[in-house]
């Protein structure tokens, strides 16, 4: 359930549609979804603990020469590495805990697989905010108490959304807010001591930096995988069910697009554009197979035409999932690629290519064509079947030979019969598959079925049923595609919007502190113009007027009249303002732009104090200790080995590879990440 909170930031005389945001689940709820996100909390943890102490363990051998000790510590570095390799098959059975994340109806479906969202650490961003107000607003900080408590409710909120539009609408207002934050609150020229920690969904290892982006893209992530616990959700045995089901893949699949496409230089394994694409392209697969599903749902007729129209629709299932069981095989994702993700994209891609086989050997076998049946009609479907048909036969020549017929209908069915026993093979394969029930009741059942069917037919001689099964031409009439996420139509209140218009008051912008304006109307006349909009701005000041001598400047922005804040004040408003003193002294203050010509902050977007550089859980690392010039930094090097070969390596596994520091004249060797440290170029 989710329950209105107002934020105690705003007014009470705002309109309600503004004024309040969604709280997230409970997340003492004992639901399954929350005891897996528990559950991969507590591994995050575990698995943090055993990078540490393997970085720690690198550390002290490759500063000891003594050998007794370079001993101890490869046996220490095993026994952490088979550790970690017994966490990362516990977190991956957290990912493939599909049926968690299924409808609670009863359903004969193959489950679907769902993305679980990133866990994060709290983040306090009182006191960097607090200052920033003072420091670079000259405002009362306190003041912005309420504001700054409501971000941070909302924040926290997000960690626990609801699994349904209200927690997409809730983590989408966050990330919208965070547009606002970043404006007002994290200038390019340096950093807010803000410190964000996610961990990665697939690895466990964490990411912490001060870089507001990262946050960012951790939220789109999470959206992302919102929509997939959606799509999975869904009842698949109704008609509206299936079509929410498509409609919530097509849009994780767009979410997750957009942030490869947005946020290019991720510094973690499960945001990186490879791995990005390979999810999307899942997605994707995901919604054209409970598209096929939706067609599928009121029965198929055992007709000629309805029976090709299938056939090739449950081709491009099996055909979209090879695509994705081939890009989960390729570099660099394999290796962090849940095994048992990989080998139930295989058995999707096997088992709806059997449908497929077996409802062309459907369509050979019971359907003679008859007098009265539309032989061109017949001839060009069954053509549009193929490539190419086998040698010696003819569409024409297959429809009107009986044995012809029966001939290619068997070679479809021992097709069909060998890609659902590769299918049933590779379930067994994996020990997390095999203990999901409904999945081997739908490989068993279509298997016996095509056996059956290949039992029926009349026993031939096997020589006269040798030929080749041609390959089947995928064809959808119900294409699937990625729905690029609207944001607008989610909208939301900056919290601090009493800081003025963003346009103005922003961390780019550097203003002095309000100066006081006490002047009198000279006949009548204030000795200066207005322009703009809100703030209005000083225009065409006459040098010789008393608001000149009271240190009036030509360009100064007007924040208050008479104590009243009038930042969002057009020039019209604030004349009569003016008007509304009479014969009174004029008072109001006024702030002037400085020049934001800064030289940009040379350190990387990253945060180890009271941490060794080793396993300071940054993935970008600090400046490293000049080293020998003979010693060769690694080119490429991963966050996290799990496997035992790469336990002798001195550099740290927790932290990327840094430029090797020799002389100013060499040239430096960057890792594929050193582009991540600076803060311009790390997304």
């Amino acid at each position: 359930m989710t329950d209105a909170l107002p934020p105690r930031g705003c007014q009470a005389a705002e309109p309600a549609e503004d004024s309040y945001f969604r709280k997230g689940c409970n997340p003492l709820a004992e639901t399954g979804r929350s005891k897996l996100q528990n559950q991969r909390a507590v591994l995050n943890q575990q698995i943090l603990r055993a990078v540490r102490m393997r970085a720690g363990a690198e550390n002290l051998l490759r500063a000891t020469t003594n050998n007794k000790v370079r001993e101890q510590v490869l046996l220490e570095l095993s026994f952490v590495n088979s550790d970690l390799q017994i966490l990362k098959e516990e977190l991956e059975g957290l990912n493939i805990s599909v049926e968690v994340y299924q409808n609670t109806e009863e359903t004969f479906s193959i489950p679907l697989v769902p993305l679980g969202l990133k866990e994060t650490k709290e983040v306090d961003f009182t006191l960097p905010l607090k200052d920033f107000i003072l420091e670079h607003y000259s405002e009362d900080s306190c003041e912005y108490e309420d504001e700054i408590a409501d971000l941070m409710d909302l924040r926290q909120a997000c960690r626990t959304p609801s699994r349904d539009e209200a927690g997409i609408e809730m983590l989408i207002s966050y990330f919208l807010q965070l547009g606002y934050v970043e404006n007002r609150f994290f200038p390019p020229t340096r950093h807010m001591g803000v410190l964000f920690t996610w961990y990665d969904s697939f690895t466990g290892v964490p990411v912490c930096q001060q870089n507001l982006l990262l946050e960012k893209a951790s939220i789109l992530f999470n959206i992302g995988a919102l929509y997939t616990q959606i799509g999975t959700r869904c009842n698949r045995q109704t008609q509206n069910g299936l079509e929410n089901a498509v409609d919530a893949f097509q849009r994780a699949a767009g979410v997750l697009n957009y942030l490869k496409e947005t946020f290019t230089h991720t510094p973690s394994y499960d945001m990186s554009p490879a791995m990005l694409n390979v999810l999307v392209k899942m997605m994707l697969a995901q919604a054209q197979e409970c598209a096929f599903e939706q067609i599928s749902l009121p029965g198929i007729r055992n007709e000629f035409f309805t029976l090709v129209k299938m056939t090739q629709e449950v081709a491009k299932v099996g055909e979209v999932y090879m695509m994705v069981n081939t890009a989960m095989t390729q570099e660099p994702v394999k290796e962090n690629i849940p095994y048992s993700w990989s080998k139930l994209v295989q058995i999707k891609s096997d088992h709806y290519r059997a449908l497929a086989h077996y409802f062309v050997a459907t369509i050979l076998c019971d359907h003679e064509l008859q007098s009265s049946d539309d032989e061109d009609q017949q001839e060009k479907a069954l053509s549009q079947l193929y490539d190419y048909m086998p040698e010696g036969l003819m569409a024409l020549t297959v429809l009107k030979d009986k044995v012809q017929r029966k001939q290619l209908g068997k070679a479809h069915l021992r097709k069909a019969v060998v890609y659902h026993e590769e299918a049933l093979r590779v379930c067994g394969l994996c020990k997390k598959l095999r203990n999901i029930d409904v999945l081997q009741e739908v490989l068993t059942a279509a298997h016996k079925r095509s056996l059956l069917k290949y039992a029926q037919q009349e026993k031939e001689d096997d020589f006269l049923s040798l030929i080749q099964t041609p390959d089947i031409v995928p064809k959808t009439e119900h294409k699937v595609e990625t729905i690029a996420p609207q944001f607008s139509k989610v909208k939301v209140k900056d919290f601090f919007h009493r800081l003025g218009p963003l346009s103005v008051f922003s961390a780019k912008q550097r203003w002095t502190a309000p100066r006081t304006i006490r002047f009198h109307c000279e006949a009548g006349e204030l000795g200066f113009s207005l322009k703009g909009g809100s703030p209005v701005q000083i225009y065409c000041l006459d040098l010789a007027c008393s608001a000149a001598s009271m240190g009036l400047k030509e360009g100064d922005y007007i924040v208050s009249v008479g104590g009243v804040d009038c930042k969002w004040l057009g020039v019209n408003e604030v004349l009569e303002k003016f008007k509304s003193v009479g014969e009174q002294p004029i008072e109001f203050e006024v702030i002037s732009c400085q020049d934001t010509t800064a030289s940009m902050h040379s350190k990387s977007a990253t945060y180890s104090v009271g941490m060794q550089k080793t396993y300071s859980l940054i993935c970008l690392a600090m400046e490293e200790d000049k080293i020998d010039q003979t010693k060769k930094a690694p080119l490429k090097l991963p966050f996290l080995s799990w496997g035992t070969k790469n336990r002798q390596k001195a550099a740290s596994t927790l932290c990327l590879p840094s430029a090797v520091a020799g002389s100013s004249q060499t040239k430096k060797k960057l890792s594929p990440f050193a582009l991540l440290n600076t803060e311009s170029s790390l997304y």
